[in-house]
């Protein structure tokens, strides 16, 4: 098993930048998870770790060794495409055996090592079939199955459940979990879904414009996220954001925007106080928006008058758009609320889970 580390990594297509000073520890046996936007940079590191992009700058390192120029099949890695790429003409066994038979397996360890791997993903009966015979979760499984035979230090997926539906997607990804736990093997994982990121990560490593802007687990990256692209990023319905700046009013500190001003709870006054007069950008996740009638006891709330725009009826909640002046908000009420299209209510603001960033570096402010 291996480590893998990033080490001032870079790489130019020409002018464009595609990742920049890209810096990260990976620990054996680890699952991490690169999660972005659109040319972010997530498949380009991870097909710089494969060997199938050369740096420009920096290195590489799998376990204590770089990896810069050593040629992608001497890697010890083992990669799932967003493609499955299976041949047609063969079966699923000789789709998971042919790269072994390349590298001159011999039959035996060749049989063995698809047997298992067929049994660890349930596809046992379906070795004799053709791709064209095989459903897409099946599909899918197969390209996995191939990666496992070649028993890697290291697993490289790609987006591998992009191509499957909704139910699909759910169910396998918490078979590659299981997988992992299973082989204890070190992931790499990349994905745009950030609901995949945070159920499937031991970290996450999210990307934009092919800088890393924060590495952390799903919880910290939840919880305490280190900008407003972050923070926007992970959870969804994302975060709402409301531009403001920070004032004191009858002794207390408190957030100002153009509709409303909102009193910061007393025990994080502290914190705040130095930044007092500062532009600052306010950041509430719906589910800390309620009605309140139904909200949790014991916050630290503060109430917005709004009026209602759309509801969506999810079954556990309703999400609820809210609109004060031209701004509009989401909050996630529960399902007895009386809110209704048109109506002008009260929504409950619990100020012991927001968030403040500056607004001109846009970084938390902690």
């Amino acid at each position: 098993m291996a480590s893998v580390t990033y080490n001032h990594v870079t790489k130019r297509f020409g002018d464009v930048v595609a990742v920049k000073d890209l810096n990260i520890d990976i620990a054996d046996k680890e699952f991490l998870v690169f999660v972005g936007p659109s040319g972010c940079g997530k498949s380009t590191s991870l097909r710089l770790l494969a060997g199938l992009d050369e740096i420009s700058e920096g290195e590489i390192l799998i376990g204590d060794r770089v990896v810069n120029d050593v040629p992608p099949k001497d890697r010890d890695i083992a990669m799932v495409f967003q493609s499955y790429a299976l041949y047609p003409h063969m079966d699923v066994y000789d789709n998971m055996a042919f790269g072994l038979k390349l590298r001159g397996t011999p039959k035996d360890d060749i049989k063995r090592r698809v047997e298992k791997a067929a049994d660890i993903l349930g596809i046992h009966s379906l070795l004799d079939r053709k791709p064209k015979q095989l459903s897409g979760g099946q599909r899918q499984r197969v390209a996995v199955g191939r990666a496992i035979v070649r028993e890697p230090n290291v697993f490289l997926m790609d987006e591998p459940l992009s191509n499957l539906d909704a139910k699909l997607r759910v169910q396998a990804r918490a078979e590659i979990s299981k997988l992992h736990q299973r082989l204890e093997t070190t992931f790499i994982y990349v994905t745009h879904d950030q609901v995949e990121a945070m159920t499937m990560g031991t970290r996450i490593a999210v990307l934009n414009d092919g800088i890393l802007q924060q590495v952390d687990t799903p919880q910290n990256l939840y919880d305490y996220p280190s900008n407003i692209f972050v923070a926007g990023f992970i959870g969804s319905p994302s975060m709402n954001f409301f531009d403001g700046e920070l004032t004191e009013r009858d002794g207390r500190v408190a957030v100002e925007t153009d509709d409303f001003t909102l009193d910061i709870p007393e025990n994080r006054e502290d914190t705040y106080r130095p930044h007092l007069g500062k532009g600052i950008v306010l950041g509430v996740r719906p589910e800390d928006i309620h009605d309140p009638d139904f909200a949790p006891p014991d916050i630290s709330q503060q109430l917005v008058e709004a009026e209602v725009d759309v509801t969506e009826l999810m079954g556990d909640e309703v999400v609820v758009y809210l609109k004060k002046a031209d701004k509009e908000f989401l909050g996630r009420f529960d399902p007895r609320t009386d809110a209704k299209v048109g109506k002008t209510m009260s929504a409950a603001f619990n100020m012991d889970r927001m968030h403040i960033f500056d607004r001109t570096t846009e970084k938390a402010i902690r």
